[in-house]
């Protein structure tokens, strides 16, 4: 597939639209949410009275973060909740979804990548809503992992419901590869997986993949379709992340190498262990998390060859990673933590 080229910004945007946005306050869901205020529709975003991580973002907090949009609080995941609180009877021409899994656990997946799609979706109905844009996520095409069935089957569940939809699968985030930023900045080592050139991504800002999400409101060539999306440029493996990251802080590479293998260990025993103690349930689908980003490439799958393609992941957008780099070594990664999604922690 080839490049996205062409850019629908507010100037080519159609009429005013009433847009509910579920997810407003996770990562991709705030700049989303800001980018279709600036483009002069009319915003409603939904979420919970605490979010961030752990809770930590009040509803006064949120309300400033989604600024210009009218903030509604209540429970995603009660659809009495999401109706009354959220839709509250009115009329939307259009829903967009940020929901994701905060940590990808079995059940979080299912309750949040699956079920509370599912009520957004049937309130989006109630709403009279036509048109509804999912953000999933490219490593869907290769589904081994529980957060990535649950998303498939909202996925399928969206396609079959008659809505005109666009299904987003952005690659790797810049915010999920800054997890070891400040490590290197006190000296330590840029931590890999093998050799560091197992797989490689094409890296989205979240600035970038909200401009893409809101051309899906305006732009019929994005109708009812699975769009995956990277970054511009080349894919980059882990070890050229550490490399950037070495050449930006002016200090010599040093890396530190761990085995896959590991996880070969790691899984079965958790995985025995989690049949006899339900609570290592969680631990275990982690694990293979764990393996899947570290031997899986995000980026476009080819079926008859199962093999990944850079050329065929098409790139949308204007941010760099060594730009992104730039900006977190001077300012700090207020706003990128991880939280739950960290790996090395």
């Amino acid at each position: 597939m080839a490049s996205f080229s062409c850019f629908f910004g507010s100037s080519t945007a159609q009429r005013t639209k009433r847009i509910f946005v579920a997810g407003a306050t996770g990562y991709i869901g705030k700049f989303v949410t800001r980018e279709i205020v600036s483009r002069k529709h009319d915003v409603v975003s939904f979420a919970r009275e605490r979010s961030g991580i752990d809770g930590a973002t009040s509803a006064a907090q949120t309300r400033r973060q989604l600024e210009g949009s009218e903030v509604r609080f209540g429970d995603i995941c009660n659809i009495d909740s999401l109706i009354g609180s959220g839709i509250r009877g009115e009329h939307f021409d259009a829903v967009i979804s940020c929901l994701t899994s905060r940590t990808g656990g079995v059940k979080d997946s299912w309750m949040i990548d699956y079920q509370a799609n599912r009520n957004v979706l049937d309130a989006a109905k109630a709403a009279g809503a036509k048109q509804f844009v999912l953000l999933s996520a490219i490593c869907v095409q290769k589904p081994m992992l529980e957060f990535q069935r649950a998303k498939l089957k909202f996925e399928k569940e969206l396609m079959d419901s008659g809505m005109t939809y666009s299904i987003v699968r952005p690659t790797a985030f810049f915010k999920s590869l800054a997890g070891q930023v400040d490590a290197l900045k006190n000296g330590k080592p840029y931590v890999m997986f093998g050799n560091g050139e197992l797989t490689s991504c094409k890296p989205i800002s979240e600035a970038d993949l909200a401009r893409f999400m809101a051309d899906c409101l305006e732009d019929p060539t994005k109708r009812n379709k699975i769009l995956p999306v990277g970054g511009p440029g080349e894919p980059v493996t882990a070890k050229a992340q550490g490399e950037m990251l070495f050449e930006l802080l002016g200090k010599k590479p040093k890396f530190r190498k761990i085995p896959i293998s590991i996880f070969d260990l790691t899984i079965p025993v958790l995985s025995g262990l989690s049949k006899l103690f339900p609570m290592l349930e969680d631990k275990a689908e982690f694990a293979r998390i764990g393996k899947y980003y570290a031997s899986e490439s995000m980026l476009s799958l080819d079926p008859e060859t199962e093999t990944y393609d850079s050329a065929a992941t098409p790139s949308f957008g204007n941010d760099s990673l060594k730009d992104f780099y730039a900006r977190i070594l001077k300012e700090g990664c207020a706003g990128q933590e991880l939280g739950a999604h960290s790996i090395f922690h």
